[in-house]
């Protein structure tokens, strides 16, 4: 069979004419389809071609784009772990990267600009052992931008770590929608928003990240409930921050990421390559004795009998003394250095008794001098004070106690003047140390000038904690930033004496835990029983008594003796013969039992930074259950302490790791992990645990 098929309208004229071969013709006829499937292969080659190396430059890009477990895209960057699994998320909220403009060299990711222009933005990666791994982060604006911002993620994870503030949690909890605050230490007695007075600019996951943010940058603190993330912002403008003199006022977000193996081995790798150590042990008297202090007591109505009545009831009731604490006031005026003629009539002869019968004294003090006091007008001639921005006029503050200058402690002079006062204090009366009082930023000025600029008005604070270094075997602060390696007693906020979370007996326990992870580990809780203010103690019988609420006052007494040190303010006597029992009991299960091990642990810290009061996860990093105990603590590895938080509760439910434990009473745990429901801790009771090898 054949087909005829008709010819084209142009090949009708060619039939027959001269030299037109039929098989020619058909040739023709045929090749054309070959041609263009020749002309379509080319193209198809062609274009396979185009799309391989497309392919292969996407591939070379999203390779590029990539660290050692790191995802790096235009809106942030994502780190994973070993199998896969995303650990550490951060967003770039101020800017996109423009990823055209990245390039990678070793383990140097940088690029060049953003959406809105140049920029210096690299990533590195670095890894200083086998276990870790770290990124150095920085985003440095090089045209006029007013802030950079990154967001990072919780990624289910818990976090502990920041700052100290007045409603504690551990781990933190995000709470609402906050704007991003200057990161600097504030009073939060009195600005309960604010972030403390111990800050560090240091976070730690249960995800095995922490996250430390560089000195250098104008860092601001916001947060999002909503969106689950803390927001990390580098800003001048509307800030008390002030960029190095001679420099741009360009911000720079600039922080270093390390993800280890488990939560634990990570803290002890960046505590060790980031914190300073303190040099020395304090005094091993003030981790073996209570404290004693005259301020909830006698507030500002403190007077040499008072004084000398309560050192008599101390000894009269069986109870030790490490030192007696003489608080606010004691001179005439703020700002002086001497006692009072009218409220201390023989201070010398008050001395030589508490010395004959076995008490050191130390004295309160503080950065102020109130424009009533005889020093004003001699700091003032001598430009002792923080200065308004111009230089020229002392700047006046507000604090607690009235109005006067605070110390420019960046100048050498007023270092040494205020050094020579408490020194000759010291000589004079033989006072054994200082209660150093205040040191946040927040009692600085809105806008001031110190001798040497602060680029980060924290500074302050840092410079004031060293005044306490000559001091320091007994000395007290209740401020610390970039402070861990001044050897002394790091206070806790001033205490409400009531049982919530916000400055009352819960937040004891988180606040100890969140400084201990900041680097500071020699902690001194705040006095047995809190502050006794009257429009912030705990309603009951014993409140209409200016007293704390009796069950409060004995299970703080109790949680204390398992503290580094006991501080006494409100003496047990003000209550009754079983409370006064009770008291003596502790104190001496404190000097025995708890504080041995903790100079032990004390020793450790010089050398490593490890905190002496440790979470749950310290020594159960794969339990997620230990991850959210707030109420229960370790010293060391190997005591558990289960303290009863609740008013009216004579049980607990108690949270055992895996391991072998032995209770106080003598009972042997060893299928853990498990809960103690309903635990049974009579009100002259603690549960505690010990881990047995």
């Amino acid at each position: 069979m054949y087909q005829i098929v008709p010819a084209a309208p142009g090949e009708q004229q060619m039939v027959g004419g001269a030299g037109g071969s039929p098989l020619k013709k058909k040739l023709a006829h045929e090749g054309r389809p070959l041609v263009m499937a020749g002309m379509l292969g080319c193209v198809l080659v062609l274009a396979a071609v185009v799309a391989w190396c497309y392919y292969s430059a996407s591939l070379r890009k999203a390779e590029l784009l990539k660290a050692e477990l790191l995802d790096l895209n235009k809106d942030g960057f994502i780190i994973r772990n070993q199998v896969g699994a995303v650990i550490f998320s951060m967003a770039f909220r101020s800017g996109t990267l423009d990823l055209d403009s990245c390039s990678k060299e070793g383990n140097l990711l940088s690029c060049t600009h953003s959406d809105s222009g140049k920029l210096n933005f690299f990533i590195q990666t670095v890894r200083p052992k086998d276990t870790v791994m770290c990124y150095r982060v920085r985003w440095e604006e090089l045209q006029n931008k007013q802030s950079v911002e990154h967001a990072m993620a919780y990624n289910d994870s818990h976090w502990y770590g920041g700052a100290e503030t007045a409603t504690q949690y551990w781990p933190v909890r995000i709470q609402g929608e906050e704007e991003p605050q200057p990161f600097i230490t504030s009073d939060i007695y009195s600005n309960r928003n604010a972030f403390g007075g111990i800050l560090e600019r240091y976070w730690l996951s249960s995800n095995a990240t922490a996250i430390k943010i560089n000195d250098s940058v104008p860092f601001h603190l916001g947060w999002s409930e909503k969106d689950r993330t803390l927001r990390f912002q580098a800003r001048y403008q509307d800030s008390p921050y002030r960029p190095l003199v001679g420099h741009q006022a360009l911000p720079e977000l600039s922080y270093r990421v390390c993800v280890g193996s488990d939560v634990t081995s990570i803290h002890k790798y960046m505590v060790r390559r980031y914190f300073p150590k303190p040099i020395k042990v304090p005094s091993p008297e003030v981790f073996k004795q209570p404290l004693w202090s005259t301020w909830a007591l006698h507030k500002t109505a403190v007077t040499q009998e008072k004084l000398l009545r309560y050192a008599s009831d101390i000894t009269k009731h069986g109870f030790t003394c490490s030192h007696l604490e003489l608080d606010d006031r004691y001179t005439a005026d703020y700002g002086e250095f001497d006692f009072d003629p009218q409220k201390f009539p023989n201070a010398s002869g008050m001395f030589d008794k508490l010395r004959e019968d076995g008490f050191l004294v130390s004295l309160w003090t503080h950065p102020f001098i109130n424009y009533d006091s005889i020093n004003f007008g001699v700091a003032v001639e001598k430009g002792l004070f923080v200065r308004e921005p111009s230089g020229e006029l002392p700047a006046l503050v507000r604090w607690w106690n009235g109005i006067g200058g605070i110390l420019d402690f960046t100048n050498p002079e007023a270092r040494e003047w205020y050094s020579s006062h408490l020194r000759t204090l010291k000589l004079r009366y033989d006072v054994t140390s200082f209660k150093f009082d205040a040191g946040e930023t927040s009692y600085l000025p809105g806008q001031f000038s110190t001798l040497v600029p602060l680029s980060d008005p924290s500074t302050f604070t840092r410079r004031y904690t060293e005044m306490a270094i000559p001091f320091s075997e007994r000395a007290e602060l209740r401020v610390g930033y970039q402070s861990q390696n001044i050897s002394c007693f790091f206070r806790i906020i001033d205490r409400d004496s009531v049982w919530g979370y916000e400055l009352g007996l819960k937040s004891i326990i988180p606040t100890v835990l969140t400084i201990s992870i900041l680097g500071y580990q020699f902690v001194l809780p705040d006095m047995i029983g809190g502050n006794a203010y009257p429009n912030r103690t705990a309603g009951g019988v014993d409140g209409k008594n200016g007293l704390p609420d009796r069950e409060l006052y004995i299970r703080w007494l109790e949680l204390s003796a398992f503290m580094p040190a006991m501080q006494f303010s409100i003496p047990p006597w003000a209550y009754d013969n079983e409370v006064v029992q009770i008291a003596q009991k502790f104190t001496e299960l404190h000097e025995n039992l708890v504080a041995p091990r903790v100079l032990e642990l004390a020793g450790e810290v010089l050398d490593t930074g490890d905190p002496i009061i440790r979470p749950l996860w310290w020594i159960a990093n794969d339990d997620e259950a230990a991850y959210k105990i707030d109420s229960q603590f370790l010293i060391g590895d190997d005591l558990m302490v289960a303290p009863v938080l609740e008013p009216g509760k004579q049980e607990r439910d108690i949270y055992l790791p895996a391991g072998r434990w032995r209770s106080y009473k003598g009972e042997h745990f060893d299928k853990g992990p498990m809960y103690l429901t309903d635990y049974p801790v009579d009100l002259d009771e603690i549960a505690f645990f010990t881990w047995v090898h």
